[in-house]
């Protein structure tokens, strides 16, 4: 095991709103309320902050890669504003009938992460919207998590379906997950 806190977030739904049309310009990236700031303080406990995000608009030709750079550097600049960092994003370009290693709910974004910072992911929490999200990070070992927004809004209130791995914890927000690993580490010390 290795010193560094890690923890991977997906992006649409999970950090910023999500959008049937997908999210293609800055001017469409919104943050959901409180996600930079749950990032912020996920940063000050020592946590390094990971987004592997499907991006398949680029591979449909919904945007290209400047455009996922605008909103990346949008994301960057609010986060820096509220004293928060992701330290790096990894995405999937393609699109679902492309069928490569990379695009969740297959593990491949999981294993460049693990391979760039050279780290086992067991155990490493991720934090998504849904099944596939979840799915992903459990193939690469890490430790699910599932947010009730975005696509995970269909599972508020009831139980999750059987898609589902039996240890995914559930959380209401991004911010909700954050005080979790936060109180978590605080009561293992």
């Amino acid at each position: 095991m290795t010193d560094i806190k890690l923890v991977i977030l997906d992006r649409d739904g999970t950090i910023n709103e999500d959008s049937l049309d997908y999210v293609k310009t800055p001017e469409e990236w919104r943050p959901m309320p409180g996600a930079l700031e749950a990032i912020a303080r996920l940063n000050h406990a020592g946590w390094h902050v990971v987004i592997a995000s499907n991006q398949s608009g680029l591979g449909r030709g919904l945007f290209d890669v400047s455009s996922l750079n605008a909103m990346h550097a949008k994301m960057h600049k609010m986060l820096a504003a509220v004293g928060g960092r992701v330290d790096a994003v990894f995405y999937c370009p393609h699109s679902a009938s492309e069928g490569c290693r990379c695009r969740k709910p297959e593990p491949g974004l999981f294993e460049q992460i693990g391979d760039r910072y050279g780290i086992d992911l067991k155990g490493v929490p991720t934090l998504g919207d849904s099944a596939r999200d979840v799915l992903a990070g459990l193939a690469a070992g890490c430790e699910p998590h599932l947010v009730l927004t975005g696509k995970g809004v269909a599972y508020a209130g009831g139980q999750l379906p059987d898609t589902f791995p039996k240890e995914t914890q559930v959380h209401a927000n991004l911010s909700a997950f954050a005080d979790f690993l936060i109180t978590r580490e605080a009561a293992d010390v």
